[in-house]
């Protein structure tokens, strides 16, 4: 019986660099963030390939009434590479976090069979490597 993939998915919370000119109109015409058909992290930059779902996460007003507003746009995507990414929009910043930072990488995701087996195991004292990605020096 063959080695069924099962989902590997690492917890990231870290911004991304959307890539100029990249953005999708279509959804920024609808208010929606434009999604970045490309973006950096780590030093690398991503495609997108296809979005796989997305949805919305409201929260309470913060002036004390009962309306509820959007907070993060949400986007389970594929990479032109394979990975899959769970990307977000803050609608906005948090206190203290730099405004031009509003888009977000929350999760990295492959599929690895039951047997596999990385190249090299982590040693030191550093950040885990993600998914194959090592961390920038």
């Amino acid at each position: 019986m063959p080695d069924e993939p099962i989902p590997s998915e690492r917890f990231v919370s870290e911004p991304i660099v959307p890539v100029g000119g990249s953005f999708s109109t279509s959804a920024m015409a609808t208010g929606e963030p434009g999604l970045p058909m490309r973006f950096e992290w780590r030093g690398a930059e991503y495609e997108v390939a296809r979005i796989i779902e997305k949805w919305k996460t409201t929260g309470d007003c913060r002036s004390g009434s009962d309306e509820r507003y959007v907070r993060k746009h949400w986007y389970r995507i594929a990479t032109t590479d394979g990975t899959e990414m769970k990307i977000y929009f803050e609608r906005q910043p948090r206190p203290g976090r730099d405004k031009r930072r509003r888009w977000w990488l929350a999760t990295v995701s492959r599929e690895e069979s039951k047997e596999h087996k990385p190249d090299r195991p982590h040693i030191g004292n550093g950040p885990e490597p993600i998914l194959g990605i090592s961390p920038l020096s």
